[in-house]
């Protein structure tokens, strides 16, 4: 039984040189959160049980605090983002993320609609009265919402945390549209 090599993600690395002398594509990606359990990131883990040798050599991860400590905020292909934006910080940071990325897609329920982050955002007057001074200390927002708030998103991977077969789908649809992997019939 052959040794799996153990898990590498480096920062930057150059593609392989195909035999034509051509360089092998990359879908360039990015994984960021926001306000919320990070569940969306754990099953991205899971989903890498099965799917890491078929996308290791398809994927240039530039950002991802899950995977690796050297991060790049540059250009990249598609962010994927999970969980809720609640501060002003958080806004910005999500509005600079979209400058740099082709695409934006909003992973799990925090990202697409705020909740349950957003439960704050019914509460009574006199329970936002009791929390207004630790909102006012953190710069928390008086709204908790979804990305697509705060800028615009391409696409959506629902669930909680996110749906396994839709996010394969959305990450192997953005490797077909960006030439990494054969469009369908090709």
């Amino acid at each position: 039984m052959a040794k799996a090599e153990p898990l590498q993600i480096r920062q930057g690395e150059p593609s392989k040189e195909l035999p034509s002398g051509e360089e092998k594509k990359k879908l360039r990606i990015g994984l960021f959160s926001f306000t919320g359990c990070e569940g969306c990131m754990i099953e991205f883990l899971e989903i890498l049980n099965t799917k890491f040798f078929d996308w290791a050599p398809l994927l240039d991860v530039r950002y991802a605090r899950i995977l690796k400590t050297k991060n790049v905020m540059d250009e990249m292909d598609v962010a994927f983002i999970e969980g809720a934006i609640s501060t002003e910080k958080e806004a910005e940071r999500m509005r600079l993320i979209r400058s740099k990325a082709k695409r934006v897609v909003a992973i799990g329920s925090c990202a697409i609609s705020g909740a349950p982050n957003n439960w704050r955002n019914y509460f009574d007057e006199r329970t936002n009265d009791e929390i207004r001074p630790v909102m006012e200390r953190f710069g928390h927002r008086k709204k908790v919402t979804g990305i697509s708030d705060v800028v615009k998103v391409d696409a959506t991977v629902p669930g909680c945390p996110m749906l396994d077969n839709k996010f394969i789908d959305v990450i192997e649809g953005y490797m077909r549209e960006f030439g990494v992997l054969p469009k369908k019939g090709e």
